[in-house]
């Protein structure tokens, strides 16, 4: 052949003209990329590939997770410059080089042992000092690569593969199961425990399992599966013990300055930080947790599901209010998947954090997609949401009715007075579509109950100054339902129970004690009541002070417990599931402002009786027509009544209520699986009418 019809292999110079390569799995390794060898240089001889920066982890778990050779790759070295320090970059240049080896290597302590006096006092190959307490790991493994972070394009990182293959000098395989002389060693497995077991036994220590108990447990786990098969299977007593000790000495305060600690905390967990931006002059202080366990938690039931804001939660206590991303599991629990604190109280930096949120999730998996985001503060930009989730937005009232609720049991003495003041609170609200205006039924309501002067000092001051945002958000909006509103005040109270406590007053106000207590203890009890309810295990050893939620409670109740004295179904009474002669009365039975006398209902939570009445009410079709039914039928019958004239302006006309029956369809299938109310006759006999004017198709 010809020397010109050679095939050239690319010089370092050529690599921006490389395809960037990103596998549609959550975790790659070598396998999944074309590799390409470049010529001359530095790297002359090495396979070189360019991936999207934010993949760089994805790829190091998939290498690690070598079914023939299995590994774990630590950081051998790492380099970093900041942005404008170099004036003219090459085209490798990086912004940051980091050095990932395999921990089997590159020192081999196989056969030292008589001469491990010899080798003291030699360098060894990786030039990291001597590692006595890992020479029983050390087999010469050479396998490594570079990840460089490219200078002229940070999204990019150019991979370099000087050793692909887990062999020693002799090019024999060292470790593995294609080495003979580790078969039947922990040699045949990766060297460290896996992340997710790391995960399991310091989440059952911080809520208290001894280490003991831990052994005992993976042992029993360990012989129900068959025996050992991978490197988690040999935990050690060790094992567990250092991993305690990391729990008895962790400390939140890693500067006695909160303003300094929390810089050096990111730095020191960037895998739980998702948006980092310190406070400035001009920009607020913004901060998002998010650890691989809740990540795991919004893939799993974030998809095609539905996903809640719990908003500005400690706004009086903490220095900086909190806000949680929720996602709910199959017995309804909302699972915390991601924190944000933030100094901003009125929402204005959501969009620069939800931004970065969705794209890590949608990394992991492109094809994720909620079907519904919950929000409890009507203040929030609707589209913002929209566009970031690319899914409906439901307004969630769990906040308001507790807030008046709590309100009213605090300032009215009377019960009586307490359960028709909640009511005609709900009219404000149902008023949007149902009998007088709002600011009617919010004149009748000052008018009817005006000796009480406490709640309408407060009602005056907190609500009056806000009440149209919320009718008028209630007029745009669906509405959630009770179930949901019950998860969400379930995690509420768990926050409280978990950070109001006294003995954490003096730490209130710092930053840094609330995201150690957040990442540690607040969520390894999330991670072992979710592997109690997956696994059995340990039940009795779970937090009787967490709250379970009200729905779940409520479907325990039998549906002949509920006793429908009432012809007209203004009082309904439910028989106690502790003691079977007593009976609990609901006023205003399923509306969102029903009112129980129990003693839970009575601390202004929503409980399971109201619940339990608005499900048999569902089931059975005998419900009011629900906020979000009233607001898409007035809107339907409203284009129906009032048809223009202008023929351009009447198709658009139609276009628009296509889009609309197409939003109640998608909240049909919400109501079916139990988010929303479902619709009514009055509704279903819209659409009939709508389906016998427009040429579109109809509901199905």
């Amino acid at each position: 052949m010809k020397k010109g019809n050679e095939h050239k292999m690319p010089r370092m110079e050529d690599i921006l003209n490389l395809p960037v390569q990103d596998p549609p799995c959550a975790e790659f390794s070598a396998a999944l990329i074309n590799w390409v060898k470049v010529e001359g240089g530095r790297q002359g001889g090495d396979d070189v590939a360019l991936i999207p920066f934010s993949r760089v982890d994805d790829f190091v778990k998939g290498e690690s997770a070598n079914v023939e050779c299995p590994a774990s790759f630590r950081v051998e070295s790492r380099r970093k410059r900041t942005e404008g320090s170099v004036s003219k970059p090459r085209v490798d240049g990086y912004l940051e080089y980091t050095l990932y080896w395999c921990s089997y290597g590159p020192e081999d302590y196989r056969h030292s042992d008589s001469s491990v006096g010899d080798n003291l006092n030699s360098k060894p190959q990786s030039g990291k000092g001597s590692r006595p307490g890992r020479r029983h790991m050390m087999r010469g493994c050479l396998c490594h690569f570079t990840v460089k972070r490219l200078y002229t394009r940070p999204h990019l990182a150019l991979i370099i593969y000087s050793q692909r293959s887990h062999v020693d000098k002799s090019g024999s395989a060292c470790h593995g199961i294609l080495d003979r002389n580790a078969v039947g060693t922990r040699a045949m497995y990766a060297p460290r425990i896996s992340d997710e077991l790391r995960q399991k036994v310091m989440s059952m220590l911080y809520v208290g399992i001894s280490w003991d108990d831990i052994i005992q447990h993976h042992t029993d786990v360990v012989e129900r599966h068959g025996g050992p098969s991978n490197r988690d299977d040999f935990l050690t007593r060790n094992d567990v013990r250092n991993m305690e000790r990391v729990v008895k000495h962790s400390t939140r305060e890693v500067h006695e300055n909160d303003v300094d600690s929390i810089p050096t905390w990111v730095h020191r967990h960037q895998k739980h930080v998702f948006f980092f931006r310190d406070a400035s002059v001009t920009e607020s202080f913004v901060l998002g947790l998010q650890t691989e366990w809740q990540l795991q938690q919004i893939l799993h039931y974030g998809n095609n599901s539905s996903i809640a804001l719990h908003s500005t939660f400690g706004l009086k206590k903490f220095k900086h209010p909190l806000c949680t991303l929720l996602v709910f599991d199959s017995c309804q629990n909302a699972i915390p998947v991601a924190w944000i604190i933030t100094s901003c109280f009125n929402g204005q930096d959501i969009p620069c954090w939800m931004v970065p949120l969705v794209e890590r999730i949608r990394t992991r998996d492109p094809r994720w997609k909620p079907n519904a985001f919950l929000i409890d503060d009507p203040s929030f930009e609707i589209s913002i949401l929209r566009d970031a989730f690319q899914c409906r937005v439901i307004l969630c009232l769990w906040h308001v009715r507790r807030s008046w609720m709590k309100s009213l049991l605090k300032k009215c003495c009377s019960l009586i007075l307490q359960q028709q003041m909640f009511k005609y609170l709900g009219r404000i609200l149902y008023s949007v579509r149902d009998g007088p205006s709002a600011i009617d039924a919010i004149e009748e309501f000052m008018q009817i109950f005006v000796d009480q002067f406490s709640f309408m000092e407060y009602f005056r001051d907190q609500w009056l100054p806000r009440i149209d945002m919320w009718v008028n958000a209630t007029r745009l909006l669906p509405i959630a339902n009770q179930e949901f509103s019950g998860a969400i005040e379930s995690y509420h109270s768990n926050l409280k129970s978990k950070l109001f406590g006294e003995q954490h007053s003096g730490s209130w106000m710092r930053v840094d004690w609330l995201v150690h207590t957040l990442t540690t203890e607040f969520h390894s009890l999330y991670w072992f009541a979710q592997y109690t309810e997956e696994t059995c295990y340990f039940r009795n050893l779970k937090d009787c002070t967490f709250s379970t939620n009200s729905w779940y409670r409520a479907l325990q109740i039998p549906d002949t417990d509920v006793l429908l004295d009432d012809e007209e179904l203004r009082i309904i009474r439910v028989i106690s599931q502790s003691n079977r002669s007593m009976a609990y009365t609901i006023w205003n039975p399923g509306s969102e402002f029903s009112y129980c006398d129990c003693p839970w209902s009575r601390l202004g939570n929503l409980c399971k009786h109201v619940i339990k009445v608005c499900i048999l009410f569902r089931n059975r079709l005998v419900a009011r027509q629900s906020i979000a039914a009233q607001t898409y039928r007035q809107a339907l019958l409203s284009l129906l009544n009032n048809p223009p004239d202008d023929p351009i302006v009447l198709n658009h006309a139609i276009l628009q209520v296509n889009r609309i029956q197409q939003d109640i369809k998608g909240l049909e299938d919400l109501s079916n699986s139990g988010l929303l109310q479902p619709l009514t006759t009055l509704e279903t006999n819209g659409h009939v009418v709508l389906d016998n004017l427009l040429p579109s198709p109809g509901l199905q």
